[in-house]
């Protein structure tokens, strides 16, 4: 377990880590697709910006009672979602100034979410903060007895699983992002996401909400619908089609 390194918090280094990575992702496919590579830089700061306002956003809402300057300017709490929405917000009024609002920019978002999901979880892992699942006797259970929300209970280490998963997702819509009609990339990472945050809540600590489902199963749902729903109308915009003509034989 590791808490801290030195004075600073190993999630906050995590979470500089992510934004470097999807800096390093979009300045590759800026490239690739003949814009300035600099476009990188502000599109991640775009990211930055909103995710912050956004994740500290939607934990206030989750906890109107911490609502306060102390509470909004707090550097603790801050939810996933939030960030996601605040951080698509961001990017999506950067795209539009630019005039860069297309499918192409779009899925470098459902990318880069993936990739900075990934390596949070790395974060959490490190940190202890308490998005561990339930207790376990799986080999590879483990307690966190250091960490900011301690337990000596050997436990599953959800956020390796999450990692893992997301982590393959972002490969998978890496290797894809010219082999599908665009907007499709973003679709297929609501789906994936959807579906890995609904699973992993089952061995998570937190407590149900309604129709037996956690609050993040149910905002899963939702993710994955409308992630359905995305990939069906660009389908529909190509005559059926989510496959570039010249995908590669592979992604077919």
């Amino acid at each position: 377990m590791i808490p801290e390194i030195g004075p600073i918090q190993s999630f906050g280094v995590m979470f500089a880590l992510a934004f470097l990575a999807c800096g390093a992702m979009a300045a590759r496919r800026y490239k690739e697709l003949g814009k300035p590579v600099d476009y990188a830089y502000e599109v991640v700061f775009a990211a930055l910006i909103g995710g912050l306002v956004g994740a500290r956003a939607y934990y206030l809402v989750q906890h109107p009672d911490e609502f306060g300057l102390s509470g909004i300017f707090s550097g603790s709490g801050l939810v996933f979602w939030g960030g996601a929405l605040g951080g698509a917000i961001g990017v999506l009024l950067w795209a539009w100034w630019r005039g860069m609002l297309t499918g192409r920019q779009i899925d470098m978002g459902g990318i880069g979410l993936a990739i900075g999901y990934a390596i949070g979880r790395i974060g959490c892992q490190l940190s202890g903060d308490g998005d561990y699942g339930i207790a376990s006797s799986l080999p590879w259970a483990m307690a966190y007895p250091d960490g900011t929300v301690p337990t000596t209970e050997e436990v599953h280490p959800t956020p390796i699983y999450e990692t893992l998963f997301m982590g393959t997702v972002a490969w998978l819509l890496w290797r894809w992002r010219d082999a599908v009609k665009p907007g499709a990339i973003f679709g297929l990472y609501l789906v994936f996401a959807g579906l890995e945050r609904f699973l992993v809540e089952f061995i998570r600590r937190n407590a149900d909400a309604a129709l037996g489902l956690t609050a993040a199963q149910l905002e899963a749902v939702g993710a994955f619908i409308l992630g359905g729903a995305i990939i069906a109308y660009v389908a529909r915009r190509n005559g059926g089609e989510l496959l570039e003509p010249s995908a590669p034989a592979a992604a077919r």
